[in-house]
């Protein structure tokens, strides 16, 4: 029931109609940048350049020849960004030496919290194989621009929080777009669809 509700949450804002979702800045609304995704209206993905969790630089290039799960969000999220990494870890848990042919990638939506020294410490909460992203503000948004990520920081006493999108993109070999799934989505369903990929070549 729980997970159900946090989905249904996301997708309102998703959709526009939580009052978070006019972002800050932002040239499209949330809405606009879900339509784009569900219905592939323009590209998704493509260049950046971020600083990985071990201080080096990495882009689009270095994964080349392996299936990508890619992931935005930020390390002081409350429930779905921790909910969702969990479920990408089960899914590569789950494949075991299949899962060498993907390369999961979370990219912080925070770079001034979630430095390298921060990320390396929290994403072995996960699972060992998967690579944190930061780096400048204006790095991050390039980043977040392509895949079309909606995101808006709201100030608040006990601390920043980050309204954002929470899909999970599947990209393919050469860096495409293959699709998303939604935020709570399990690692069985991930796997529906992962596993047909991972036998082409």
């Amino acid at each position: 029931m729980r997970s159900r509700i946090r989905f249904a949450v996301a997708l309102a804002l998703l959709l526009g109609s939580l009052p978070g979702a006019s972002a800050e800045g932002s040239r499209r609304s949330a809405a606009e940048l879900m339509d784009v995704l569900m219905w592939n209206r323009e590209p998704v993905g493509g260049p950046f350049a971020l600083t990985d969790h071990d201080g080096r630089l990495r882009t689009e290039t270095d994964f080349r020849g392996r299936l990508l799960i890619v992931y935005f969000g930020y390390t002081h999220c409350p429930d779905v960004c921790p909910t969702d990494l969990m479920e990408i870890a089960r899914a590569l848990t789950i494949l075991g030496s299949e899962g060498e042919a993907i390369q999961p990638l979370f990219v912080t939506l925070d770079p001034e919290r979630d430095t390298p020294e921060h990320l390396r410490e929290y994403l072995p909460n996960f699972h060992p194989r998967l690579i944190g992203l930061t780096g400048d503000r204006a790095a991050m948004e390039r980043a977040a621009d392509a895949y079309r990520v909606f995101h808006e920081r709201i100030a608040r006493p006990e601390g920043d929080t980050i309204d954002h999108s929470a899909f999970i993109y599947l990209m393919d070999r050469a860096g495409g777009y293959l699709g998303f799934f939604p935020p709570g989505t399990s690692a069985e369903r991930m796997l529906t669809i992962i596993r047909p990929h991972l036998a082409i070549r």
